[in-house]
């Protein structure tokens, strides 16, 4: 991510390029010498938990209140006795969720049971409070806070302090950083540094009278919202390591005055030198782009590209020159490199053939597993890839597609294995077992004794127990359906009037249909074994790892793909801008984890049935598989062919939407929300559902969902206000799931992903009118979706401080023959890809005056055409399946 307000010089800075001193301490200090912190090692207690934590001096251990402590009065409290009377004016607080407060005092007493208030505070509470007030003399200090929510909060570590500097001037009225110059620096600027230089923060106020004075001398605080960066009383601070940190000064005048929102962002130019990272590797061609979701291509006869290596260990360079995934056209002889030894090779002769190639790296290690680097380019006339069809995905002689990858061989992913058994396998028609007629009164437990009966019945060899026919006419369902039990489908007699209804009833939040308990994967840690390719392209089903001899053909595993700290600051997710007037919630690392079979294994080389849906790089983190069982998760379980509706009170009616106004509307809450919720399951679908008057979800994949088709469905007027968190009418949470010929109304999101999803996963054919916002990813990295012939808007873009912080909300989506309005950009180390795209072409959120730092357009393509090819997913399911594929999934 770029930055628009990157500053040097200009910046007060003492660039002394010292080493770190890791200190382990405060984020925030008091400003007078000797800021003794009054409280470290000194003796705890707490409502509950381990308080000493919080004044080890290590913000890395917490104080975490017990979830029993708060969930009784919704109040944790914290008490140190600092063994003598001491005074004290000013109080560090560093928190964890500070958004989970309320409010919270600072107490003091000489006794530790007899307490008075000296300082609280109940409104814009943020990671670090700095509490500043009168002289206090006392041998015990309590911190009191109270929840908002009955969730966690954190304290990392709790500061006391006597600080002898002068009180604010009188009439200070606000106060700011500035450059040598003496220029105010503007809200969100910042200073990029290299790990381990120093600095110093210049404050300065301006008065009543428009004067501006320097508060060198005065009482203030340097407050930094991360470790990356620490800073001392007299505001000089480190850069720690990579990261970003948000800075503030904070002054108590007639009210507590803070700075602008100020940033500085550290990073290490050797980060990626270390023997860990084995090489470090490029690839170049003076007629192609080697760029991340650029298309590597060049035409036939010209020259092969070359690979420049820089070794990081003392080892065995190897290479091969590979066409077609198995044809050596050349070797690159084994080579000793000493560290910091650099290479390059460029394989002789021409590129005569059409196709894929790549070069892979092999260096050996003695002692220690060979490890893989690779780079790919596609050879190809550019005359003869058809101007109708996409130039990264187009039909080749044989009438397959012909995928154009980046240099480190990213592609648009194959979608083909998602939904029902994989994909392309036509919906059974279950045998019924049990058949329900409408009753008086509310039917919930008489629907439920029918499913149960046929739970209890032993699965046939087609997998199914039985479904249970709902007759048609009107079941009031006041509770919620359950399908704990493989082989069980639930069936009405029609999605029109005049077939079967599902009526919730009541004031009672709730899902409808619940499939599944929400148990996860089991995972096998002792079975870990380390991926050893440097990079994984998107795409891609095949990797080595160090030693697959106790895996096989069949297992079912997880790949897992690591984001460490350094990759979350490459995509600038560890500065995102504070929503106005707001806070937002920084990223942390984060895995994915694809759910995956084995489909072939060649010594340590792995295949598996679909695609990885991100690279996995071991600079930011590398790859792991493990095995894993899922005997908690169901399968082959269904619901199909009713309507559903909710009752509601139609007294209720708002005219919010999101930040803005509309014509007025149903908003009432209390009733029913989703039609149908998929907890952990596997093979299953919904189809030909009709939903009313839902606030929620119709359909909802949750997490542990998997092989999921939901289709020939629709949603119509529903009921809540108009925020986040509702209207999501097909609410992607899993991976390889199918959702195809949708209809929807009234919703925010229609067809939504959420966060961190490892897709692949599709939406087909379908339609979303009267929207109030956009069909998307939402947030936080989902990665691997298709919104295929989709008439909806459409946003992939940066949500930057949406939400709480959404940020980069997907990559290596595809958008494909889509229409309505659609923003695509490209994130850091991915892409997105809008090919084919009928309709206007949108900005995203970002760039704007707010936050000017430049975002790439992601891979547009064909923009007010569709392309040739109507559906990405159906050619992709015709090539790898077949028509008969193709025909199981049609209407």
């Amino acid at each position: 991510m770029g930055s628009m307000k990157r500053l040097g010089l200009g910046f007060m800075i003492l660039l002394l390029m010292l080493p770190v001193v890791s200190s382990g301490r405060e984020k925030a200090s008091a400003a007078s010498d000797p800021a003794v912190n009054l409280v470290l090692g000194k003796a705890t207690k707490a409502s509950s938990g381990k308080a000493d934590n919080a004044v080890d001096g290590d913000a890395s251990t917490v104080w975490q209140p017990l979830a029993a402590d708060r969930q009784d009065d919704m109040n944790v409290w914290i008490s140190v006795d600092m063994g003598a009377q001491e005074t004290f004016n000013k109080v560090i607080i560093h928190l964890n969720r500070a958004d989970n407060l309320k409010d919270y005092q600072i107490l003091y007493s000489d006794d530790g049971s007899s307490w008075n208030q000296v300082y609280s505070k109940n409104k814009d509470l943020t990671a670090t409070e700095a509490a500043m007030f009168e002289n206090v003399s006392a041998r015990y200090i309590k911190l009191n806070l109270n929840m908002s929510k009955d969730l966690n909060v954190q304290l990392s570590e709790l500061a006391v302090y006597n600080s002898t500097e002068s009180s604010a001037p009188a009439g200070l009225k606000r106060i700011y950083f500035t450059d040598t110059s003496g220029k105010e620096y503007s809200n969100n600027a910042e200073v990029r540094l290299n790990k381990g230089s120093k600095g110093t923060l210049v404050l300065k106020g301006e008065l009543d009278s428009g004067q501006e004075v320097d508060l060198a001398p005065y009482a203030k605080t340097f407050i930094a919202s991360t470790q990356d960066v620490s800073i001392d009383p007299s505001g000089t601070f480190t850069a720690n390591q990579v990261g970003a940190s948000l800075v503030h000064g904070v002054v108590q005048a007639a009210q507590e005055l803070k700075t602008n929102d100020f940033w500085i962002v550290v990073d290490d130019p050797v980060a990626f030198l270390d023997e860990i990272y084995v090489m470090n590797s490029t690839l170049s061609h003076s007629h192609m782009k080697a760029e991340i979701g650029q298309s590597a291509i060049i035409e036939p006869k010209d020259a092969y590209p070359s690979v420049s290596t820089v070794s990081n260990v003392n080892g065995t360079l190897s290479g091969e020159l590979i066409y077609d995934g198995s044809k050596v056209i050349c070797k690159l002889d084994p080579t000793t490199v000493s560290k910091g030894e650099a290479k390059q090779w460029t394989p002789q002769g021409k590129a005569d053939k059409e196709g894929r190639y790549e070069i892979r790296l092999k260096m050996e290690q003695e002692g220690k597993t060979l490890v893989y680097d690779s780079f790919y380019f596609t050879v190809w006339a550019n005359n003869k890839i058809p101007k109708d069809q996409s130039q990264i995905a187009f039909l080749g002689k044989d009438g397959k597609l012909v995928y154009v990858s980046d240099f480190r061989g990213n592609q648009i992913l194959d979608f083909s294995n998602v939904g029902y058994m994989g994909g392309g396998v036509k919906l059974p028609d279950v045998k019924v077992k049990a058949t329900v007629k409408p009753g008086d009164g509310d039917d919930t437990a008489r629907i439920q004794v029918a499913i149960d009966q046929v739970a209890a019945m032993p699965v046939g060899e087609d997998g199914f127990r039985g479904a249970v026919l709902l007759k048609k006419g009107k079941y009031e369902v006041g509770g919620t359906l359950k399908i704990n039990a493989s082989g069980i489908v639930l069936r009405g007699e029609g999605q029109d009037e005049k077939g079967t209804l599902i009526y919730g009833t009541g004031a009672n939040p709730r899902n409808l249909i619940e499939i599944g308990e929400s148990t996860g994967l089991s995972i096998v840690n002792s079975s870990m074994e380390t991926i050893t390719d440097l990079y994984v392209p998107s795409g891609s089903r095949t990797f080595h790892v160090d030693d697959a001899s106790s895996y096989h053909v069949g297992d079912t595993i997880v790949v897992r793909r690591i984001g460490d700290k350094n990759w979350i600051h490459e995509i600038g997710m560890d500065y995102i801008y504070n929503r106005p007037g707001g806070t937002v919630t920084q990223w942390a690392p984060f895995n994915l984890d694809f759910d995956r079979v084995i489909t072939a294994i060649d010594g340590n080389s792995i295949t598996v049935d679909a695609p990885i849906a991100n690279a996995i790089e071991r600079k930011w983190g590398g790859g792991q598989i493990f095995k894993y069982t899922d005997s908690a998760r169901i399968e082959q379980v269904g619901v199909e062919n009713m309507r559903a509706d909710s009752a509601f009170d139609p007294s209720v009616m708002d005219t919010v939407m999101d930040n803005d106004k509309t014509d007025p509307y149903y908003a009432d809450e209390k009733h029913a929300e989703r039609l149908v919720v998929f907890n952990s399951v596997k093979n299953g679908w919904v189809r030909d559902v009709t939903g009313y008057h839902l606030s929620y979800s119709l359909v909802q994949m949750s997490r542990n969902s998997k092989w999921i088709t939901v289709q020939d469905s629709n949603m119509y007027d529903m009921v809540s206000i108009i925020t986040g968190g509702r209207r999501y009418v097909i609410h992607q949470m899993g991976q390889l799931n199918f959702v195809q010929r949708i209809y929807t109304e009234t919703a925010r999101h229609a067809f939504v992903v959420d966060s961190r999803v490892q897709g692949p996963n599709v939406f087909l054919d379908g339609k979303a009118v009267k929207n109030y916002n956009t069909s998307e990813p939402h947030h936080r990295w989902s990665v691997g979706g298709l919104f295929d012939n989709i008439d909806a808007p459409i946003s992939i873009r940066d949500r930057g401080w949406l939400g709480s912080g959404h940020g980069w909300a997907g990559a290596n989506y595809v958008s494909w023959n889509t229409e309505d309005e659609m923003t695509s950009q490209q994130p850091p180390t991915a892409q997105n890809y809008a090919i084919g795209h009928a309709g206007p072409k949108v900005s995203g959120l970002v760039p704007s005056d707010y936050d000017p730092r430049p975002r790439n357009d992601g891979y547009w393509e064909s923009l007010g055409q569709h392309v040739k090819v109507e559906s990405l997913y159906k050619q992709q399911l015709l090539n790898r399946l077949g028509q008969k594929a193709l025909d199981n999934i049609k209407r």
